[in-house]
């Protein structure tokens, strides 16, 4: 009898351990899903953007292809609009619109369109003037494991890929294209002085750009004077939670597009 007992007991622990298997097994799937579809769900609700409001026209003096967004319809979708980004040549993946929220919080966890997703939107600091007019402007994006939104800042993490694709782009809605070249990138810790958007002076705006050339993992050589405006792009790592990378790029000119 007693042999009979502990063979019972031992089949239904080992019927108990399997049932928690299956259980475990359903739940990891489910979530591994749910990511997957929210992935999906995010990169579609962004390439409909894109074809939305995105187009190629000839430039009427130069005959060559003019990258233009109209932003009419893309306040049409949301008001919060204040901007577009892309980068070209490389890395192409990040052309998407810019938003500005209520705080840092409203698009961590909200599309463009403001549907509930972890891709999130790329945004501009609250505390930042929506027309890049300040000396220092910070634009947030996340780093998804599906290589969107801001994920590919870190392919400038080599001074090979920066040779090849020193500039990123920034379109308004007032119909301006302003290029910024890339002259600094690197880790920081997320409460790094580098994230400051307001000065006392020149000399405070003189450490900070001494600040942001101490911090980059390689030397580019590129001229940044108190008079000129930096913009700062922003995104997670794979170090830390409380680590960020970040790429600065200093205002080279600005054009208006004409239709």
């Amino acid at each position: 009898m007693g042999k009979k007992k502990k063979k019972k007991q031992s089949h239904l622990v080992s019927n108990i351990v399997l049932t928690i298997s299956i259980a475990v097994f359903i739940v990891a799937a489910f979530q591994l899903f749910r990511i997957g579809k929210g992935y999906q769900d995010g990169r579609k609700d962004y390439k409909e953007i894109q074809e939305l409001a995105v187009e190629k026209k000839k430039d009427k003096k130069s005959g060559e292809d003019q990258f233009v967004v109209d932003f009419q319809k893309l306040t049409d979708k949301n008001p919060d609009v204040i901007g577009w980004i892309r980068f070209d040549p490389e890395p192409s993946v990040i052309n998407y619109p810019i938003v500005q929220g209520k705080d840092n919080e409203e698009y961590l966890h909200k599309t463009f369109t403001k549907n509930e997703n972890g891709l999130g939107a790329i945004f501009l600091n609250v505390d930042n003037s929506s027309n890049f007019a300040d000396k220092h402007s910070v634009i947030y994006g996340h780093r998804m494991k599906d290589g969107s939104m801001f994920r590919h800042l870190q392919d400038y993490e080599k001074k090979s890929f920066w040779k090849k694709n020193p500039h990123f782009y920034i379109y308004t809605p007032n119909g301006r294209v302003i290029t910024y070249r890339v002259y600094s990138a690197g880790e920081v810790l997320e409460t790094s002085d580098i994230y400051k958007t307001d000065f006392m002076d020149g000399k405070a705006y003189e450490g900070f750009i001494d600040q942001t050339r101490k911090d980059s993992i390689y030397e580019t050589g590129v001229k940044v004077r108190t008079a000129d405006k930096v913009v700062t792009l922003s995104t997670c790592t794979r170090s830390s939670d409380n680590h960020r990378f970040v790429v600065h790029g200093v205002k080279e000119k600005e054009e208006v597009i004409e239709e």
